[in-house]
């Protein structure tokens, strides 16, 4: 069971702290050839699997290393066009990884507004008045929790959907904000967290979180 990330976002739904505690990385990699035998396309500037699954590789997957080195989006180390490195004969034999693409942070930044706005709908499609907006999903892989403060700001969590205790969680990293950012006097209302006591206390909690499986009130 894992706490994987967490995020905090503004009454105006923008993504202000994130933070990745643990990311499972489903990667794969493997010695290939001349030719490759998978079809890769450029995508989100990305260099991704567009057809041709084998030995954990799926379509969809990003290229992330060539021969042990990590690429910069669709180009390789020393700058040079992957799809066009590729197709070069001389290259081979190489070695590949393939994984998740990380998100960028301005995907993160997208995906902070998207969730504020489906949060502001579930509120309105409730058949009552005065309902809160979307408190969890969940999916086959992770849960999102989210706790929204009477002043607008929302706290989310991405747990693995046994972890327990998510709840007390939620308001735990609501009184570190309280304590370390709000009470900060270098920090301004509605802007990104940069608090070097709430980040330390904020991965506390988290480690308290993962050990115990169960974060309770006291804890």
């Amino acid at each position: 069971m894992a706490i994987f990330s967490v995020y905090v976002v503004n009454k105006a739904g923008g993504l202000i702290y994130q933070y990745d505690n643990y990311v499972p990385r489903a990667e794969a990699e493997k010695t290939f050839s001349y030719p490759l035998d998978l079809v890769l396309k450029i995508h989100d500037e990305k260099v991704v699997v567009s057809f041709g699954q084998r030995d954990g590789i799926r379509v969809g997957h990003a290229l992330l290393s060539i021969n042990g080195v990590d690429v910069n989006g669709k180009f390789t180390a020393d700058g040079k066009e992957i799809i066009e490195y590729l197709k070069d004969s001389t290259n081979y034999p190489v070695s590949i990884r393939f994984g998740r693409a990380r998100l960028s942070s301005n995907e993160k930044l997208m995906l902070a507004s998207m969730f504020h706005s489906l949060f502001a709908i579930g509120s309105q499609l409730s058949p009552e008045v005065g309902s809160t907006g979307i408190e969890m999903l969940e999916t086959d892989i992770f849960k999102l929790h989210c706790f929204q403060t009477l002043t607008g700001i929302k706290f989310i969590v991405l747990a693995d959907p046994r972890q327990s205790g998510i709840d007390a969680l939620l308001r735990k990293i609501y009184e570190i904000y309280s304590d370390f950012a709000l009470k900060n006097p270098f920090y301004s209302l509605e802007m990104p967290i940069r608090c070097e006591l709430f980040d330390q206390n904020l991965k506390g909690a988290l480690e308290i979180a993962d050990k115990a499986s169960n974060f309770g009130p006291g804890s």
